[in-house]
């Protein structure tokens, strides 16, 4: 199609350019080179890849920025040879492809796929600010499943956004997913309910194998493999929600998992742990965890 013709040679430029940076020395990369690059990937119609292109901008000014900016331009130039060898892809792989390079799906689409029902817990949630568009991700957990989902929603800024979803709750509902390699945004098809607390029990729910109360957890290292099945299936995905048990939060790195350095304050995590195992929901990211929520002895749940 025209479409494909214009992102083929949108990304073979992308190609060229990362190549040309490589080549001339990370020192050199300016703010007014990615812009430029961003806009033409747009006129593209691959605006996927201007997305990330643009926000390049912000891991100029992160400690450690060239490591990161590598890494950055190694997915990209990913992205692009995936793009032109999409033909002898796995159908899901090149699906993914053409998501991450911007081609759209419709809502109508991802509620014809087949729907998962389940006992969710809500894990928890944050905001972002994108252009003029506030974007709300919410984490969701399958209990019988274990299978993670995001879901987004959006509305222009100072605008209300959905807050039907609500930290430390479980509900049963049924859940499409978008399609690609390794499934994670979905759409909350039909909800029926919230699945009401055990007895005694706080709004959480369970109590985890650790001993502490939240939904069911696994190792560190269990969500390591986890993380690295996603990453093998999808290399562009840039978080996965995990619900961690039996863990403790510790000042040093030595044999843990990193916190994100932009993950807020530690010290709710460390007062409700009291040097004890507990049950953390967070979201994995390249550049370290970022904590949701914990439960307290009581079933609480306690938004980090």
């Amino acid at each position: 199609t025209v479409r494909h013709g214009r992102v083929a040679s949108g990304l073979a430029e992308l190609e060229r350019w990362l190549a040309d940076q490589v080549r001339q020395g990370l020192a050199g990369a300016a703010e007014h080179d990615w812009e430029g690059l961003a806009k033409r990937l747009v006129d593209a119609q691959a605006p996927g890849a201007a997305g990330t292109v643009s926000r390049l901008i912000r891991v100029r000014s992160e400690e450690g920025w060239p490591g990161r900016l590598l890494e950055e331009y190694a997915l990209l130039n990913l992205l692009a040879v995936a793009y032109r060898r999409r033909a002898g892809l796995p159908a899901a792989l090149a699906r993914t492809v053409l998501i991450r390079a911007g081609f759209p799906v419709t809502r109508e689409e991802v509620l014809a796929q087949p729907a998962v029902r389940d006992h969710w817990d809500v894990l928890g949630g944050r905001d972002e600010v994108q252009d003029r568009l506030t974007a709300r991700k919410v984490w969701l957990r399958g209990r019988a499943t274990q299978r993670p989902a995001l879901i987004l929603s959006f509305a222009p800024q100072g605008q209300p956004l959905d807050s039907s979803l609500v930290t430390g709750t479980t509900i049963e509902a049924d859940l499409t997913y978008y399609p690609g390699a390794a499934p994670l945004r979905a759409l909350v098809a039909a909800r029926h309910g919230t699945v009401p607390p055990p007895p005694g029990r706080g709004p959480s729910g369970a109590r985890g194998s650790s001993g502490s109360c939240g939904p069911p957890g696994v190792s560190p290292e269990e969500a390591l493999d986890e993380v690295a099945a996603a990453l093998a299936d999808d290399p562009w995905t840039e978080s996965w929600p995990l619900v961690l048990s039996g863990v403790v939060p510790e000042r040093t790195g030595l044999g843990g998992l990193p916190l994100h350095v932009r993950a807020r304050d530690p010290w709710r995590l460390i007062a409700v742990s009291g040097g004890r195992p507990l049950t953390v929901a967070v979201e994995w990211t390249p550049q370290g965890l970022r904590p949701l929520t914990t439960w307290d002895d009581d079933g609480r749940a306690v938004i980090l």
